[in-house]
């Protein structure tokens, strides 16, 4: 070989080398999906195939599976901002009651993770439900009647497509010069349903994606929660409106006898499950519903990762599922969220991870998760340092099997902060007064406590004497033997009690 031979050869290998190093270290795409109310187990990948999922499914075949994610805080508005900005709902206090309802700030919205990676040079997304409100000052109440979402929220996302609640309502575009945005969710015949509407949304930013640049979509389905038929796509209602769903070992038909009094008298739940899910029949007309909509959520995913491979970026594109909340559906004799059993608190989450192969990654993950850990994740996974204001774990380490696990997070802290009477009142002038005389009636049910890898407990700590629910999760899933007044647990007690307080404390 002579010498311009080998001066070509090590050109070639230079250059081989310099593009590897420059693929590893290119910034990767993230794509951050959360559907509204999904209970954890309404998915055949965490054990329930009647739900049919096969795009969820597969995709977790691929990926990391948590089965110990938790929510900080177990309903849509203070939960959706915890995972935006990586702050428990103490500390945030975004929420839809006194003392904790007011609105997410500029300044505090500036540190959240989709603000963070637009800065960093990412192109970010968000489409669908929004579920709270950003202003230039954090004011009361949290739900105003406007949310100027392109005033706020304009310098942080270059394509939007959402609304408060609701795409027939109050929904805002950028940028309006798209005609492909504008025309998914003009008026008239062709409407398709919010869920197909949040999909075409969700294709029509990448196929707007400039090749040379990284991207952060966040998509916040509407779907599952509502079960009109207007809310549904209702040809995907017909494989499941024969079907005879599961029933879970702790659903209760009619009243829940077990539940503490000031849950009983006080919780939306209760009378919620009255209405909607305390006889057999009105549970399975729901879940057929509910049913329906996971499956055409999962039928968009299924289209999102077949337009990432058409557009060749799922070889470097993370994508996290989720949920903001789970919901009862008639366990413990309980409808909605917020209480602190497993079936409002515990999460789905998958992560798929584009650059590694499945055999790199597909397993289930039983390190303990919370809601709180997804801002700086996501912060972390783009290649940048989390913001100090960011609270929760940066789980990298779990992903990449290189945390050392015994020196993670021994316990999650969760809470409950809502009063469906404090949110009947929420307009009023005087809602701290209102607020302290449901306490000093003894009518509040607020909740925090931890969840271990083998405990569960939590304490009504604004009703006098204080109420304490204990249970051991791993001999008793369905938490239905309260073990906080059998005097042989009460070392265990004691230490959740502690460990309780001294988290709030770190957290608040």
């Amino acid at each position: 070989m002579n010498k311009i031979s080998v001066y070509i050869l090590c050109v070639l290998l230079n250059f081989g080398i310099n593009f590897k190093i420059e693929a590893q270290q290119k910034q990767p795409n993230i794509i951050f999906l959360m559907t509204d109310d999904q209970r954890w187990d309404n998915m055949g990948c965490y054990g329930r195939p009647e739900f049919y999922t096969p795009n969820l499914d597969k995709l977790a075949e691929e990926s990391v599976v948590f089965d110990n994610a938790f929510y900080a805080v177990a309903i849509c508005m203070p939960s959706r901002v915890t995972m935006m900005t990586g702050r428990y709902n103490s500390n945030h206090r975004v929420g839809f009651v006194a003392p904790d309802d007011y609105t997410l700030s500029r300044s505090d919205f500036a540190k959240s993770y989709p603000a963070i990676l637009k800065n960093a040079g990412y192109r970010t997304g968000f489409i669908g439900k929004v579920g709270f409100t950003v202003t230039a000052e954090a004011q009361r109440p949290s739900t105003p009647k406007k949310h100027f979402y392109k005033e706020n929220l304009g310098s942080t996302f270059d394509y939007f497509a959402g609304s408060e609640t609701r795409d027939d309502k109050g929904l805002v575009l950028w940028p309006e010069t798209d005609p492909g945005l504008q025309e998914i969710y003009r008026e008239g015949p062709t409407d398709t349903g919010r869920t197909l509407r949040t999909g075409e949304a969700m294709l029509r930013f990448l196929e707007t994606q400039p090749e040379n640049q990284p991207f952060c979509l966040s998509v916040s389905f509407y779907a599952v929660k509502h079960d009109s038929n207007k809310d549904m796509y209702m040809p995907h209602f017909e494989q499941f409106k024969n079907e005879d769903f599961s029933i879970p070992e702790n659903y209760v038909e009619g009243d829940n006898e077990k539940l503490p009094t000031v849950v009983k008298e006080n919780a939306r739940g209760v009378y919620l499950h009255r209405q909607r899910t305390s006889k057999p029949e009105q549970y399975q007309r729901l879940v057929r519903r509910f049913a329906t909509q996971g499956y055409s959520v999962d039928d968009q995913v299924g289209k999102l990762i077949e337009k990432l491979k058409e557009k060749n970026m799922l070889d470097n594109t993370i994508i996290i599922y989720t949920s903001d909340n789970g919901r009862f559906q008639g366990s413990h004799g309980l409808f909605d969220k917020c209480l602190l059993y497993d079936e409002s608190v515990k999460a789905p989450l998958i992560i798929y991870d584009g650059r590694k192969t499945a055999a790199e990654q597909s397993r289930r993950e039983n390190a303990l998760i919370s809601s709180v850990d997804m801002a700086p994740t996501i912060v972390s996974i783009a290649g940048l340092q989390p913001p100090k204001s960011m609270q929760g774990c940066d789980i990298t380490g779990i992903l990449n099997q290189t945390q050392d696990l015994s020196q993670w997070r021994d316990a999650i802290f969760m809470e409950d902060l809502f009063l469906v009477d404090m949110f009947k009142e929420r307009y009023k002038e005087n809602v701290d007064e209102i607020n302290q005389n449901l306490i000093n009636a003894n009518k509040s049910y607020r909740a925090r406590g931890v969840r271990t890898e083998r405990w569960k407990y939590f304490v009504y700590y604004e009703h006098t004497p204080k109420i304490e629910e204990l249970y051991d999760v791993l001999n008793d899933p369905m938490e239905q033997n309260n073990l906080a007044n059998n005097p042989e647990y009460g070392e265990v007690l004691k230490e959740l009690r502690q460990k309780t307080e001294a988290l709030y404390q770190e957290i608040k």
